[in-house]
């Protein structure tokens, strides 16, 4: 069983898991608990959001799948790869990717070196890619051209990527994560965050999604409590 910090346990105090709460008061939760690296956590602690929604993944009408570009970034700068030749590798390279390649990043990642968090290609090079499906697949790294990251474009995907583009994707259980920002973000840039991200899955809604799609919607930092928020109130709000 894990021990209970007595930070953890002050950041967990007088929260109601049960009460629903407006967006703003959510945020200004999560901002009162957070430690940002002062007596506590000795790190800047991620803000992160989770929403069960109303599909069954196991089915191809309920996959609920895409990207969110934050306008306030996620706090941190993601490590890219791209698969592209020629004059599609050298505008990568260009566009800031760390690592760029096609036979020779193909042999290092199928031999289980994987130094990227995300990983684009032009279309040309999926045939190699695909070979990767079991490698890739089970981290969630195949690209996709669904969320841009099979494109003709790399020079936007690199920098989409770098400025603080969220992929999404729906867990077996009908759940998504992601992270929205960082506890030294203000409260009104995490506001922002949060909305472009429900916004976002709400506009990614299947066909085979019937009744309510956004069921629950919780905020929470990385040592901190998950903040329920009322959802039809947090769908709403970030729809304006």
């Amino acid at each position: 069983m894990a021990k209970t910090t007595k930070r953890m346990a002050k950041s967990h105090a007088n929260i109601d898991s049960r009460k629903l709460h407006t967006l703003a008061e959510a945020v200004t939760l999560i901002k009162e608990r957070a430690s940002q690296g002062k007596g506590g956590a000795k790190f800047d602690e991620t803000v992160e959001i989770s929403m069960n929604l109303g599909v069954d993944p196991k089915y191809p009408d309920q996959q609920v799948r895409g990207v969110c570009s934050l306008p306030n970034g996620t706090g941190r700068t993601a490590r890219v790869a791209v698969f592209a030749r020629g004059p599609k590798a050298e505008e990568a390279k260009a566009a800031g990717a760390d690592i760029v390649g096609a036979e020779d990043l193909f042999e290092t990642v199928n031999g289980g070196k994987i130094d990227f968090e995300r990983l684009i290609a032009t279309p040309d090079m999926m045939a190699l890619v695909g070979r990767l499906g079991k490698v890739l697949g089970p981290r969630g790294l195949m690209p996709n051209p669904k969320v841009g990251t099979v494109t003709m474009d790399v020079k936007k995907a690199v920098a989409d990527a770098k400025g603080g583009a969220v992929e999404f994707r729906v867990e077996k259980a009908g759940i998504i994560h992601a992270g929205v920002g960082k506890a030294s973000f203000s409260e009104e840039q995490i506001t922002q965050n949060v909305k472009a991200f429900i916004d976002a899955v709400a506009k990614a809604k299947p066909s085979g999604a019937k009744g309510t799609f956004v069921k629950k919607v919780a905020l929470s930092t990385t040592m901190g409590p998950g903040i329920r928020l009322d959802p039809a109130a947090a769908v709403a709000a970030a729809a304006n």
